[in-house]
């Protein structure tokens, strides 16, 4: 890690060590020339331990087939690559059709940036810190740095990854720290007792995590699931794509588009395909699918169907929901459908307090409860000083629906007035409220290269000097 801070200016400030960063960082070094310089900035040690790779269990596996986690475009069987690397060229079938423990893919990330390291001509620093502010200095930004330092960048890639959202609960900031875990926090999880009654809030794809960390920690406790529409995410098939016209959705309502999935996974299912098929079909389009939506028709997506789409799209290994059938089948796993209200301490366990959808409560007293709510998307509660100072200064605004930030068609980050900031570029999450499909590897990639391009191709502004074109969009 840099231990001085250097007092020329980078070409390119990586903001963010998960995987979008790295990806980032891997791009901009395989494309960069002599003299070109580059920072990664995180604030943890170790990089590509984003909330999605962080884990080191081997029961956590990938929610797609190794074959579609290639970090690049024109080598779709990069990844497949590294695994075989490590099991034998006998196993490449297999493995491309595999579900990957999650833990193996921040091994590639890590394993791919060395190699561009290696390789590289470009100047290449990671340092160990947290970026906390941004300001333009006569054409060139300045980062502030929590540890009182300073940097200076042309241009800067933003890709900071998720936080958790608070437990949506009356009462939990009173409980004993032991008692409510994050469903992240892989190594907690693992301590709960064998035999304790557990409550997940959340049925999505970090409650799926929760389970399988328990399962294979032999637990023999309850465990209840509490969400909304007490939906869990299904499962994938072996792949197929249906005879489905999914760019004629493009040009209709919501309405209209949902009734046409149905009827299409109705046909598929005559033809003897999974209505996985006709999702598949649909996979290339979805970003387009939610551009052209209506402002009226995305707000109504997001209140009614979102959780629909969500168990639907983001699909889990089939031998993952084999496991969460058997567990549901056995009555050891519990799905309640109906909102959270309170959580209390009674005695040396906690009270649960459900609003059910016909008005009721419902009480149930667990020994641990565990937040799998899922990401926070609104940039103003992301409790991340680098986007609270970027806003507060109108240098970002909020992107659609209050969700992640602004940004134009190339990811470039629009502040306060409306006007994009060519030098700032974002990668991942954040893009959320003009893309929502901005977290999957295909995307990723696809902007981390993106925004590597782009920055290279920015013009040398030598320190002091004005922006090129003479103006500024920085407030």
């Amino acid at each position: 890690m840099t231990t001085q801070l250097p007092s020329r200016p980078f070409d390119i400030a990586i903001i963010g060590g998960g995987a979008g960063g790295v990806l980032t960082a891997i791009h901009a070094l395989h494309l960069a020339d002599a003299g070109i310089r580059i920072v990664l900035i995180e604030p943890t040690a170790r990089l590509a331990q984003g909330v999605a790779y962080a884990t080191t269990h081997a029961e956590h596996l990938l929610n797609v087939p190794a074959r579609r986690m290639s970090a690049f475009d024109d080598k779709p069987d990069d990844f497949v690559d590294f695994l075989v690397a490590r099991e034998g060229e006998h196993a490449r079938d297999a493995i491309a059709v595999s579900y990957a423990q999650r833990r193996h893919y921040g091994d590639y990330l890590r394993d791919r940036l060395q190699r561009a390291r290696e390789t590289t001509s470009a100047h290449f620093e990671v340092l160990q810190d947290r970026v906390t502010g941004l300001d333009d200095a006569d054409g060139v930004l300045r980062l502030e740095l929590e540890s009182g330092s300073a940097i200076r960048a042309r241009g800067m890639v933003m890709a900071v990854g998720n936080n958790p959202k608070p437990l949506p609960a009356r009462g939990a900031s009173g409980l004993p720290r032991h008692s409510v875990l994050e469903a992240w926090d892989f190594d907690a999880i693992k301590q709960i007792p064998a035999d304790a009654e557990i409550c997940i809030a959340g049925s999505g794809l970090s409650m799926v995590d929760t389970v399988l960390s328990l399962v294979a920690n032999g637990h023999r406790g309850r465990v209840h699931v509490l969400s909304r529409h007490a939906l869990l995410p299904l499962a994938h098939t072996k792949h197929a794509v249906a005879d489905f016209d999914a760019g004629a959705l493009l040009a209709m309502p919501l309405r209209q588009r949902m009734h046409v999935l149905r009827k299409a996974a109705s046909e598929a299912d005559r033809q003897g395909l999974p209505w996985q098929a006709v999702m598949e079909s649909a996979r290339p389009l979805v970003q387009n699918l939610w551009r052209t939506l209506s402002h009226d028709d995305q707000r109504r997506f997001l209140r009614h169907a979102v959780r629909y789409w969500d168990v639907h799209r983001h699909r889990i290994a089939p031998q993952v929901h084999a496991q969460l059938e058997a567990l549901q089948a056995s009555g050891q796993l519990r799905l309640h459908r109906g909102r959270l209200q309170t959580v209390n301490r009674e005695g040396e366990r906690i009270r649960v307090t459900l609003m059910m959808r016909d008005r009721r409560t419902q009480e149930l007293d667990v020994d641990r409860i565990v937040n799998a709510t899922g990401v926070e998307m609104r940039a103003q509660l992301m409790r991340n000083p680098l986007l609270s100072d970027l806003l507060g200064k109108g240098n970002a605004r909020p992107g659609p629906h209050g969700i992640g930030i602004d940004t134009a068609s190339d990811g470039d980050v629009v502040n306060a007035e409306g006007e994009a900031l060519p030098d700032v570029i974002v990668v991942g999450s954040l893009r959320i409220g003009r893309l929502w499909e901005s977290i999957a590897v295909p995307e990723l990639r696809g902007q981390a290269e993106n925004a590597a391009r782009r920055l290279l191709a920015l013009p040398q502004v030598p320190v002091g000097a004005t922006s090129p074109k003479g103006t500024s969009f920085w407030a």
